[in-house]
């Protein structure tokens, strides 16, 4: 997996059972693979309840791709009401665009200059600054509300209340029903779909 952050480019080899973690501002997601990578699965788990299928990653297009949102949009939209081959030429467009970016960012970085991989983390930043109130709310509905459940689970049992077992469930759900395409391949699961526990 390549991965480019401020600290530089770095390659994370990949191998069954491998757990590779990556914070905000790691680009691109790990859809950079070398080497033969035949029969190896890669699942990719999103915390706060998938922001980056939400908008929070940003690809690396041209700079030109990346003037205002809904420049950056049409370049990387996948039609919902296209056929499969024409969702999946959509997807492979984006993702040529994307790595012809940040092979160009990557080869800054590494003859020494920052400036590139910069400049896109601040039209990355540009690009998502009017969403985070959107983006509260599936957080707080989410993982902060998980969160806030464990803390008043704990307090209870602090103060000998060990009623909260009583309301334990199990919940599953099955694929996503549509296939569509999403930011680092078809999501198994919809984004959202799991109830805030934990």
């Amino acid at each position: 997996m390549q991965t480019l952050t401020t600290s530089g480019f770095q390659e994370t080899p990949l191998a069954p059972d491998t757990v590779a973690r990556f914070t905000p501002g790691t680009n691109p997601p790990p859809r950079q693979r070398r080497g033969p990578g035949r029969g190896l699965e890669i699942t990719v788990v999103m915390q706060n309840r998938g922001l980056p299928e939400a908008g929070d990653a940003v690809l690396t297009p041209p700079r030109d791709l990346l003037a205002d949102p809904g420049t950056y949009a049409d370049a990387i939209r996948v039609p919902a009401d296209g056929t499969e081959t024409e969702q999946a030429q959509a997807v492979r467009t984006r993702r040529d665009l994307a790595t012809r970016r940040f092979l160009e960012l990557r080869e800054a970085t590494e003859n020494g200059d920052p400036e590139p991989p910069t400049a896109f983390q601040r039209a990355a930043a540009d690009l998502v600054r009017p969403r985070p109130d959107a983006w509260e709310r599936q957080w707080r509905e989410g993982v902060h509300g998980a969160a806030e459940a464990t803390r008043a689970q704990l307090d209870a049992l602090r103060g000998k209340d060990d009623a909260h077992p009583t309301a334990a469930r199990v919940f599953a759900t099955g694929p996503a029903a549509s296939g569509r395409f999403g930011t680092c391949g078809r999501p198994a699961v919809r984004p959202g779909v799991w109830p805030p526990v934990m």
